[in-house]
């Protein structure tokens, strides 16, 4: 399954530095391990700046989390 994400410039910046190699989200789309993810970038505005990473969902937990979020960690190419 392929997910597109929205992610904020100073998150997506850190994300492209391979700095970030996890989210926290809301579980509304049923990630799974294996997954690819898009993470679309978007400014201050709410709109996308047309930038975007592509990766994989490489762990899942729900540990220690709100109920029905998760943490994911992927990798990013």
């Amino acid at each position: 399954m392929t997910h597109a994400i929205k992610i904020e410039q100073q998150y997506f910046e850190a994300v492209i530095a391979r700095d970030k190699t996890f989210e926290i989200r809301y579980n509304d789309r049923d990630y799974n391990v294996g997954d690819k993810i898009v993470l679309e970038e978007i400014d201050e505005n709410k709109e996308y700046t047309g930038r975007s990473a592509v990766g994989f969902i490489t762990y899942l937990t729900d540990f220690m989390q709100q109920e029905d979020y998760v943490v994911f960690s992927f990798s990013i190419f």
